[in-house]
């Protein structure tokens, strides 16, 4: 890795960051000061955060801000935030271990979404390749590896599935599967649309659908410029790059019997208690 490109990440508590969240944003976001009726979005990256932003701001209808991730940025983030009138979707790709501890004190809803592993290498991998603010890796084999070993923006998968999993069962979270959005989004809809307190007709949640579908999304995307102030990624305000394939199963297109046997190892070592896990989904 070169100079100019360590430059682009940095640690924060043992977790590796692009420099698009500063360090004096993430130790300042302990002093956020949440609402009651804030919704954080979260996520590992790559799970399916822009799909499930997009389906409920249809959901609202416009009646909500959706913001950029509150770690996204400078200290100024936090007055930006601060000024939004109304209610307000947060995205945030933290670990439950970060997060400003107002959102629990407030008892704020939250929705996690996961998806499977193997396919977020491979999504990720892609990711790095095309992403200029992010380091370059040279060979998918050295990617898994990084990846397998948390050295990745975000840091580790299993750590932050597992960070997360410790609220699984408190009232006010929300965990939602990427592939069961896949197999059955009215379901999900369904699903999430009775967790926030709403009840939108079939008309509405078959148009919500139809809007949502990953082939509109792209489209609509690839039409659009980059905007910087409307997005919920953290790693990019390009939105041309987090749109790839969207389907269930890429892993089988990239990893060797051996890689495979060694992801599940690790698995298996890190996720044996983790009710989540049981949960995953890794073909079609």
């Amino acid at each position: 890795m070169s100079w100019k490109e360590e430059k682009l990440t940095h640690t924060f508590n043992g977790i590796r960051f692009t420099t698009r969240s500063s360090p004096e944003l993430l130790n300042a976001l302990v002093s956020f000061d949440a609402r009651e009726d804030d919704i954080l979005l979260v996520s590992y990256p790559k799970s399916g955060t822009h799909w499930l932003a997009e389906i409920l701001t249809h959901i609202y209808a416009s009646k909500v801000a959706l913001t950029s991730p509150i770690e996204f940025g400078d200290l100024s983030r936090l007055d930006q935030l601060d000024r939004l009138s109304g209610k307000r979707i947060i995205p945030t790709h933290l670990d439950s271990n970060l997060l400003p501890p107002t959102f629990r004190v407030k008892h704020c809803k939250a929705i996690y979404i996961v998806r499977n592993p193997k396919d977020i290498a491979v999504s990720m991998f892609h990711y790095y390749q095309e992403n200029p603010n992010l380091p370059t890796v040279d060979s998918w084999p050295n990617f898994l590896e990084m990846f397998l070993n948390g050295d990745v923006v975000c840091g580790s998968w299993f750590d932050h599935v597992l960070s997360w999993e410790k609220h699984l069962h408190e009232k006010n979270i929300l965990f939602l599967f990427y592939e069961d959005m896949k197999k059955d989004l009215p379901k999900v809809m369904k699903k999430l649309s009775a967790f926030l307190g709403l009840n939108p007709t079939e008309s509405q949640m078959y148009e919500i659908c139809k809007k949502s579908s990953f082939n509109e999304m792209k489209t609509n995307t690839e039409k659009e410029n980059s905007d910087q102030s409307h997005t919920v990624c953290v790693l990019t305000s390009n939105r041309k790059l987090i749109f790839r394939k969207g389907t269930v199963g890429d892993w089988k297109n990239h990893f060797t019997p051996k890689q495979n046997q060694l992801f599940e190892e690790t698995f298996k070592k890190k996720m044996t208690f983790s009710e989540v896990a049981k949960h995953l989904v890794y073909e079609c």
